[in-house]
């Protein structure tokens, strides 16, 4: 295994690319202590030094500060390690010792968010959220089923309607017109907006 290129990344971090195909990102520093060198060889235990001393560590701290700020999914965190540079091993090795450490968990991550928007979002809008942040369709369908105690989405469409100030049987075409868009873009069916706005005139 050799060292064909070490290209600066930024002022402190430069990339440095293996024949192998692996790429990956160090601190000059790092650089400067480790003796790095393009064409230099890379003994196995220069690698594993690097592999598992530096990169893996590094990306098992960087997760676990990104997590301390907020409850993430898996999605977001491999999304956040790769923009970091680090190798697909070691996001899969940093991923699965969150995983089994139970500080990710995409399950727990869906429930809690169902159980914190529903009174701000629809069942669809939460749905369509839910793929968007990476959440598996069986895992967001669940935390729905389990969660989701809004018996009639035309609560919640009644709370947005009084929240926008609709002036009800003296609404306009154009007023009515403008809060069924909002509401749809809610994530609501027609149908039950419909069903609400007739009842306020």
């Amino acid at each position: 295994m050799q060292i064909e290129q070490i290209v600066p990344l930024d002022k402190k971090r430069s990339r440095v690319c293996l024949d192998n195909g692996m790429v990956f990102a160090l601190y000059k520093g790092e650089i400067r202590a480790l003796a790095l060198q393009e064409g230099q060889e890379v003994s196995a235990a220069l690698y594993q030094e690097i592999y598992g001393g530096i990169l893996l560590k590094r990306a098992k701290r960087r997760m676990l500060y990104l997590l301390g700020q907020m409850d993430r999914t898996e999605a977001q965190i491999r999304q956040k390690l790769q923009q970091g540079g680090y190798p697909e091993g070691i996001i899969e090795e940093a991923i699965a010792y969150a995983m089994d450490a139970h500080y990710l968990d995409d399950a727990r991550y869906a429930r809690n968010y169902v159980r914190s928007q529903q009174e701000k979002k629809s069942r669809e809008q939460m749905r369509m959220s839910l793929y968007r942040k990476g959440i598996r369709r069986e895992l967001a369908e669940q935390a729905l089923e389990s969660e989701y105690i809004l018996e009639d989405e035309q609560e919640l469409i009644l709370k947005w309607v009084q929240k926008k100030n609709y002036p009800g049987e003296t609404a306009s075409l154009k007023e009515k017109r403008r809060i069924c868009q909002f509401l749809m873009r809610k994530g609501f069916h027609m149908d039950d907006i419909l069903h609400v706005l007739d009842h306020l005139t």
